[in-house]
């Protein structure tokens, strides 16, 4: 009889595919995902960037409390960034949990989890430094027609706001053998689109000597059959390479997008971050992008309210924002990481300029994405048929997915006309558009085509749930935002 688990993740896309990970190491174990019976099993992945991350996990836990003491043989086990950075804490401040373990050895959990039912004691290990590269574990994919690959873990930068480097480690590399060989299984399994990732993505190849490297991997998974889209997040500015522009130029399925953040504008408050560009070569490198690329949707992360920023240097973020045309952007309210320099730095902004810089900053963040979203209204765009980003829309006949760009995309099905799966493409007519997404109403005109793809036939072979579009009928759109109206960092 099968042990039911949940696994509970929070923080980035690195998070989100290290659960997969977990998750398949699990079922590889013998458990199996709870499916609306209550689990035997609770994971906590967890994450050290956010502001209070820490008091959500001990909250989380608390409520567990309960369900231990009437149940000895009910696990929890945490692990993540916040694993990592407070060890022993976990199990002092919440002594019911079973097992901790840390970011650099996902593969042990099933064999800790053994032991502390047999030991009936908790088991905690933490290694300083990576035991097996996540991508060597099996995985259980939450999308049948997309997939994580992670092409490094671990971060060779300095920036004085983030704790991931002493979380993560330094820089390790794959092989792009490696890499190559985990992108064709998923495509066999009947995946279309692939996320490469790593915490500074454009320095792949430094651990063994190839600045070329990911230029070369890009172009690369252009020779992969069946592979139709190559997206990629994130990389560093102060690495960002001509070579890197041709090849996502040049390589059919690598999509017009890029996610590069910007953090600041200002090149003092860039240097105080120890962000190793400035503005202007920042701006050089959407240029020449855009250049390549003339329909690439570019997008960032911006902080407001690094210590000691003043209200010229938060205007000098507001006119790099102007000049760069973000299709969206993720803004955050600076606050203090503990063990981080920044949380010691002098000049910490008090949080009612914060807050008052991050307003004017969302507006205008919102208004230039809805002008560029306007754009392109009646233009025809390719949408790979999502899951997960909506709700069914009880009013029309809406189906989401991601467009080229990555553009959020609600698209109406005209009466009589085959019904994607996702993993399909369609290619539709844009009608509208608003500040986060855009709408392809069947009208007159429009267009309405459908392909089906392998990703839609993993799809139907994986027996998911049905995915919809959020309701458009009102002004409050709240699914799928990839503006959002509050982050902290």
């Amino acid at each position: 009889m099968s042990l039911f688990y949940e696994v509970r993740t929070y923080g980035c896309q690195m998070n989100v595919h290290d659960s997969e990970r977990i998750a398949g190491l699990l079922e590889s174990a013998g458990y199996a995902k709870a499916e609306g019976q209550e689990a035997d099993l609770v994971v906590f992945n967890t994450c050290a960037v956010r502001e209070n991350a820490d008091n959500k996990l001990y909250g989380n836990l608390g409520m567990m409390l309960a369900r231990k003491e009437k149940d000895p043989n009910f696990q929890i086990a945490v692990g993540g960034c916040l694993a990592q950075k407070d060890q022993n804490t976990i199990l002092k401040k919440a002594p019911w949990v079973d097992v901790v373990f840390g970011t650099h050895n996902m593969g042990s959990l099933p064999t800790l989890l053994e032991r502390a039912r047999h030991n009936n004691e908790a088991q905690i290990e933490i290694l300083e430094s990576l035991e097996v590269f996540p991508s060597t574990l099996p995985s259980k994919r939450e999308s049948a027609y997309a997939g994580w690959v992670s092409i490094s873990v671990g971060c060779n930068n300095t920036c004085t706001f983030c704790i991931v480097p002493s979380l993560r480690g330094k820089e390790k590399d794959r092989r792009p053998g490696e890499i190559l060989g985990e992108i064709q299984a998923l495509v066999d399994d009947g995946a279309v689109e692939v996320t490469l990732l790593g915490q500074n993505v454009n320095t792949y190849g430094v651990e063994f000597g190839d600045r070329g490297a990911f230029a070369k991997l890009l172009r690369a998974c252009g020779e992969i059959e069946g592979l139709e889209r190559v997206r990629f997040t994130s990389p560093h500015p102060a690495a960002f390479t001509e070579d890197v522009i041709e090849a996502m130029a040049e390589t059919h399925n690598v999509m017009p997008q890029l996610h590069m953040p910007l953090q600041s504008g200002s090149d003092s408050i860039l240097k105080a971050m120890r962000r190793s560009y400035r503005a202007e070569k920042y701006l050089g490198i959407l240029d020449r992008v855009r250049e390549l690329i003339p329909n690439a949707a570019i997008t960032t992360d911006i902080i407001v309210g690094f210590p000691g920023e003043t209200e010229e240097d938060f205007e000098a973020t507001m006119e790099v924002v102007r000049k760069s045309r973000f299709a969206s952007a993720f803004t955050f309210q600076y606050s203090k990481r503990p063990g981080t320099p920044a949380a010691e730095m002098e000049g910490q902004v008090s949080q009612e300029v914060v807050q008052e810089r991050y307003e004017r900053l969302l507006e205008l963040v919102n208004a230039i994405a809805w002008e560029e979203n306007q754009k392109l209204t009646g233009s025809d765009v390719e949408v790979l048929v999502a899951t997960g980003e909506g709700k069914k829309d009880s009013q029309t006949n809406r189906m989401t997915g991601r467009a080229r760009d990555n553009r959020l995309v609600h698209f109406e099905i005209p009466e009589g006309a085959e019904t994607p799966r996702p993993g399909d493409v369609v290619n539709v007519t844009v009608s509208r558009a608003a500040p986060y997404f855009l709408v392809a109403d069947s009208v007159a005109g429009s267009k309405y085509e459908l392909r089906r793809t392998a990703g839609g036939d993993a799809w139907d072979r994986s027996q998911l749930e049905s995915c919809g579009a959020p309701e458009l009928g009102g002004s409050k759109v709240t699914l799928g935002l990839p503006i959002r109206t509050k982050r902290e960092l």
